[in-house]
This record gives structure tokens, sequence and C-alpha cells, in this order.
């Protein structure tokens, strides 16, 4: 199936689950979720994976359900639809999602595990592979992309006050987002041209975060 665009009735969909978090409304509309919102994703995902997915990592759409058994919210359904393609989490990921504010892009290093928070210091420690990485946030900045991540408040143990990268030092997890509100080029093919433009801007990222981080070598819980 070619992507030509996110249903008519996508977003309206992700606003009522937003107002009815419910069994009842998920079973009501769940052809609308599966004809406006599941299968272009689908579809979306398997057009970008030949250029992205090449040597870099496997592509999934993620599935609808919440994991409720620790959460204080126990609402069964995630509120948006995302695909990523990625080795495995943290070491670099272009991510994708759909929901009631539009379409949103990012990639980088999310949720790093302790031996990636240990390599990404590592790496950033180096002045080669420090300022890499600080050249390449500070280009997507410029690009218009917002920067988020766990950081730490203090220096982390080990490293001199004075160190020339301190502020990406004390990054836990650091990636790169922006997205669009919802408007009608969400319902046409232009929805690709956005994603694969926005994707093509995070390759360094990603690739840097591949190379230096790369997945966990941890269980995941």
């Amino acid at each position: 199936m070619k992507f030509s665009g996110f249903g008519e009735y996508a977003v309206d969909f992700f606003d009522g689950l937003v107002e009815d978090n419910s069994k009842p409304y998920w079973d009501d509309h769940l052809d609308v979720y599966k004809s406006d919102v599941r299968a272009p994703m689908e579809a979306l995902l398997a057009e970008l994976l030949p250029e992205f997915g090449d040597g870099f990592g496997e592509g999934k759409v993620f599935r609808p359900y919440r994991d409720v058994r620790f959460a204080k919210d126990k609402t069964p359904y995630k509120t948006h639809c995302g695909a990523v393609i990625e080795q495995g989490r943290g070491g670099g990921a272009y991510y994708v999602e759909v929901g009631p504010d539009g379409l949103r892009v990012g990639g980088g290093c999310f949720h790093l595990a302790s031996d990636q928070i240990a390599r990404f210091r590592q790496a950033v420690d180096t002045e080669v592979h420090g300022e890499a990485l600080g050249k390449i946030l500070a280009k997507l900045e410029r690009a218009g992309w917002e920067l988020k991540g766990d950081r730490l408040k203090s220096k982390p143990r080990g490293f001199a006050d004075d160190h020339p990268r301190l502020e990406l030092l004390r990054y836990r997890s650091v990636y790169a987002v922006r997205g669009w509100e919802p408007d009608d080029v969400l319902h046409e093919r232009g929805a690709l041209d956005r994603v694969r433009k926005a994707w093509r801007q995070l390759r360094e990222f990603n690739e840097w975060a591949r190379d230096r981080v790369g997945p966990s070598d941890r269980p995941r819980r």
C-alpha cells in the first residue's frame, strides 16, 4: 500500500480518545483506527525503511496499548500512534508519530541504560567525538529542532568542573524533536515528504548515536 496521507478522521479519532480513553470507545472506533491511523502509518514506514533502515535498524509501529503495570495513570490506550526505525533503544532512532497535535518526528538517544550513558560520556569526553556532537546539536537547533532529554543538575562524577563539554556530559538522554499542527498536508502524500526531509536532518545525530553509543548490552525490563 502506497502512503497517501493519514485518514480524514485520524485526528478526530485521537481527540475522542483523549476525552474517553476506554475500551467501549476503542471498540466503537476500531475501524477508524485501522483505516485512518494504523494502515497509513504502516505504509509511511514501509516507504521510508529502504532509505533509513539499511545498515541502521528495523522498523516497527508501536502497539496502541499502554503498559500500566507500574503507572498511576491506568488509562489503557496511547493517545498517539508512533513508529520507529532503530537497532535498539537509545542507540539512535528515527521516530514519527501522529496524534491530536498533528505530526511529530524525533531522533537521537532516547532512554539510555547505564552502559549506554557510560559510552555516551566516554565519547563526549573525547575532543573529536564530543565536539562533533556539539556541532550536530547546534546545527539542529538552528534548523528549528527542539533538544530534549534528562539532565543532571550537577556534573557527573569523574569529570572536572571546567570540562569544555560539561553541559553535554550532564545529559542522561538527549534527543531532538519537531512537529506540525494538524493541517491538510497531514492527509496528503506531502506528510511523507515532511518526515523524509526531517529524518535526513537527523541522520548525522543518529549515526553518531549508533556508532558512539549503540544498543544496550543489558536485558530490557
